[in-house]
């Protein structure tokens, strides 16, 4: 220590002494955040027949869902507009037809929302297309074909992108959310891309592939692959922390989870959380994650720091998280509830 700091400091107790109050050292002036509570199942709710995905509108404060019943032809989906504090079914609307005779309609999968555009996208996956309706009205506004078995869906509002994976191809398919034309496709040899995440600061987009073990990365700038990271057996969704800097994968084979380093392309832990491990959500105030162990049939609070997981039992299947500010979404696919409808969860995640 210098002898002016030691001076200063030495005048600085001195001071606080005569004054009567306790000098704070800086390592003890900011001190860890305390561990966030554990989470809680909040709410159940009977919601409707085939629940699928969900995501969230800050712009209207509105949880749009997708549910799909039955092999094809299906005949039974729709888009559903839902309360966020009560899982209330506000609005539903019906895809169009595609078959007259059959009867089947363009049914809804993945989704992501557009609230720069007040629009929803959806994917069509028995359909091998996406669809783009008007969150204002519900209307049916595009179908935009050949994209072969269409999983998942994500818009980026800053680059008016919507990036959507083709499993049948092992494609990844981007729009113009603007006039909804085709403005990239990128394919990868042997890739079943899946779940796909993006990095809103940069732009950069990540799919899964359920073909083989590992991440695959894209850029809005690049007409190919970019990189390639390593992730576990079956992984088929992905989430990234709130740095963009990992990337978290549902491994379904082995119900695991994958954190992943994409700076170095390095896998850093798996982590344990249930048979069937299908969905997972990043809480970007606390680090932690959310997963659907579809088998198993819990949800899992995961801290991926430390490995530690908190398991919330829920009905059969539960199969897509989303979070929003202290509370994690969680459909399943139970017919648990009244008339066969499958449930709508809230958890408290205990900030």
């Amino acid at each position: 220590m210098s002898s002016t700091r030691h001076l200063r400091l030495t005048v600085a107790v001195a001071v606080a002494a005569a004054a009567g109050l306790t000098l704070t050292s800086p390592a003890s002036a900011h001190p860890h955040k305390p561990k966030p509570k554990p989470a809680t199942v909040e709410s159940t709710t009977p919601v409707w027949k085939g629940l699928y995905q969900t995501a969230y509108s800050e712009r209207n404060d509105v949880l749009w869902a997708t549910a799909s019943t039955g092999r094809p032809p299906v005949t039974q989906t729709a888009l559903l507009k839902l309360d966020p504090d009560t899982l209330e079914v506000l609005g539903s609307f019906t895809p169009p037809l595609v078959n007259e005779t059959t009867g089947a309609r363009e049914a809804v999968y993945g989704i992501d929302v557009d609230d720069e555009n007040n629009t929803v996208w959806v994917t069509n996956t028995r359909d091998n297309g996406v669809a783009v309706y008007s969150q204002r009205t519900g209307e049916h506004l595009a179908f935009l074909p050949n994209v072969g078995h269409a999983r998942e869906v994500v818009v980026d509002e800053k680059r008016d992108l919507a990036w959507a994976t083709s499993y049948n191809t092992g494609e990844i398919v981007a729009f113009d959310t603007d006039t909804f034309a085709e403005k990239k496709r990128i394919a990868v040899e042997g890739a079943g891309l899946m779940g796909v995440a993006l990095d809103e600061r940069t732009g950069k987009v990540y799919a899964t592939d359920l073909n083989n073990p590992r991440i695959v990365q894209f850029s809005p700038y690049k007409d190919e692959a970019v990189a390639f990271h390593p992730a576990g057996a079956g992984a088929i969704s992905v989430s990234l922390s709130r740095n963009g800097r990992t990337a978290y994968t549902t491994n379904q084979t082995d119900g695991t989870v994958s954190v992943v380093n994409l700076s170095t392309s390095t896998l850093k832990t798996t982590i344990p959380t249930g048979a069937g491990a299908l969905s997972v959500a990043t809480d970007e105030r606390t680090g932690r994650l959310v997963v659907a162990n579809r088998v198993a049939a819990t949800v899992s609070v995961v801290d991926p720091r430390t490995g530690a997981v908190q398991d919330l039992v829920t009905q059969k299947n539960p199969n897509h998280v989303t979070i929003v500010d202290d509370t994690a979404y969680v459909l399943d696919k139970s017919g648990a509830g009244a008339e066969g409808l499958d449930l709508g969860y809230r958890i408290d995640l205990g900030h």
